[in-house]
């Protein structure tokens, strides 16, 4: 692979994550004003718009099936994994969330070895997941003991880890077609919101409150959907394109540490050292299961 292009693709990954591991911090401020499922249809409005606005050209699919792909990840991208995601916040720390999510490269390891041809899964693997989920049983145990929290939350952000593992193996498949990544990752955007137009209904979705208008919410708000959405989309799928699913996913373990820190410092949220351990064990964990991918070739 040329050297320009993977430094282009690291950076990307970086980047991504680094925004990424902030996005936490906000949705627990906008859950003061607004409910999981009004951040969700806000925030991936703006990106859908603003992608729009980017590049005002139609995708054109040149085989029909391949726009079940495009369902696929806009379902598990979007609409499941952020609603999972911020009801999740609702019921516990950022600061879990944020190490739970970590757990993703596990499951995107898994399913690029079983749908996009990748390596056999080493020992080291599963030791490295069981050192992870003692880690993240730390954790959600801290939780529930220290401020009696239902372990209701942790476990959606487990759910939502599985989640965004299958998107990046479809996004990976998808930049196999060959098209504009800012026009696919559009497309993905609009079938998230239209798979998303039940649970507006279901959940209460209240388009006249303008609460969220106030200046903190509609800054949170705005940085979700032009940051973390329209940029953090179209640079995270881009890298997915050159580097591989696997290869992107091992950014993902940047995202607790720049959590924890941010939910520190703006939320006040405690650290225990219980929760430390767990972290510690958490990121170990994931270290010690891709310690042994140097096949370039991989995914």
């Amino acid at each position: 692979m040329d050297r320009k292009r993977t430094v282009i693709g690291h950076s990307f990954a970086f980047i991504t994550v680094i925004i990424w591991g902030t996005t936490f911090i906000s949705t627990k401020i906008l859950l003061n004003a607004l409910s999981p499922i009004e951040i969700l249809f806000f925030r991936f409005t703006i990106g859908f718009v603003i992608l729009i606005f980017a590049f005002p050209h139609r995708l054109k699919i040149k085989e029909k099936k391949r726009e079940l792909y495009f369902v696929a990840a806009g379902i598990c991208g979007v609409s499941l994994y952020y609603l999972f995601e911020n009801i999740a916040l609702t019921y516990t720390l950022a600061s879990n969330v944020g190490v739970i999510i970590s757990i993703a490269p596990f499951f995107t390891a898994i399913f690029a070895h079983c749908f996009l041809d990748g390596e056999k899964l080493k020992l080291q693997f599963f030791i490295g997941f069981v050192v992870a989920v003692g880690g993240i049983f730390l954790i959600t145990f801290n939780g529930s003991s220290n401020l009696q929290l239902n372990p209701f939350g942790d476990l959606l952000a487990i759910l939502a880890a599985v989640l965004w593992a299958a998107y990046s193996v479809l996004t990976k498949k998808i930049s196999s077609f060959h098209y504009n990544t800012i026009q696919t990752t559009r497309r993905i955007f609009f079938y998230g919101l239209v798979f998303m137009i039940p649970a507006l209904y279901l959940l209460g979705f209240k388009i006249n409150d303008t609460h969220w208008l106030e200046p903190v919410y509609l800054l949170n708000i705005l940085f979700l959907g032009l940051g973390a959405s329209a940029l953090c989309f179209v640079t995270w799928n881009s890298s997915v394109k050159i580097l591989g699913a696997v290869k992107t996913s091992v950014y993902i373990y940047i995202v607790p540490v720049i959590t924890v820190i941010t939910s520190v410092i703006v939320l006040r949220e405690p650290v225990t050292i219980t929760a430390i351990f767990g972290m510690i064990l958490t990121l170990t964990g994931l270290f010690i299961s891709e310690f042994k991918r140097k096949n370039p070739n991989k995914d």
